[in-house]
């Protein structure tokens, strides 16, 4: 069965563009471990911000599309392979580091989060529409803010305005640009998707 015999009813809401490819465990698997792997790779684009120990990198972007495309529990397992594999020493977090004592840890448990909320959000719709997607992305953008900001300042011992200044600000650009993909991709692989429903 390709995507081509999907049926309509498979494209409705409650759907995620991972189940338009027949269901098997051992398609489940390879999305978690493929989704993983994407995420690890995506984080070796890594471009250092100066002032600041969290990098600009792929993998908030890879995090998220891969929860809004697998759905909150592919999702979820996804980033949890990914976060607890880097943490116990596989080279595979932002500029091929590993474990969980860096500053820039609180990010990645915030991937996982978010990657989980946005799948959720997906099942009921959010990435089928350019406006949807962007709110969807912005909401996964700030969960990961959200719980890496207060872990570089634990780990750090920066000050509020010290981690929003070196954690989230010289981020903000970059995650429109993101969002912006993000908005023009998801749709037009919906829509794409049901012209060959």
């Amino acid at each position: 069965m390709s995507t081509a015999s999907v049926p309509s009813a498979a494209l409705r809401p409650g759907t995620v563009l991972a189940d338009l490819i027949p269901a098997s465990r051992a398609r489940d698997i390879a999305l978690v471990v493929g989704g993983a792997v994407l995420t690890g790779l995506a984080a070796q684009i890594s471009v250092p911000v100066p002032g600041s120990p969290v990098p600009v990198t792929g993998q908030t972007f890879a995090a998220l599309l891969v929860g809004t495309a697998f759905g909150a529990r592919r999702g979820f397992l996804a980033l949890a392979l990914y976060a607890l594999a880097g943490a116990a020493g596989v080279p595979w977090f932002a500029g091929g580091t590993s474990g969980a004592s860096g500053a820039s840890f609180g990010y990645v448990l915030g991937m996982l989060l978010a990657a989980t909320v946005v799948g959720a959000l997906a099942r009921r719709g959010a990435d089928r529409s350019v406006l949807r997607t962007g709110a969807t992305m912005a909401l996964g953008s700030a969960i990961i803010y959200a719980v890496g900001v207060p872990y570089l300042m634990a780990a750090t011992g920066m000050s509020l305005a010290a981690a929003v200044a070196a954690g989230l600000t010289p981020f903000l650009i970059g995650d429109a640009v993101k969002a912006l993909l993000a908005m023009g991709a998801l749709p037009a692989a919906w829509e794409l998707a049901g012209r060959r429903g």
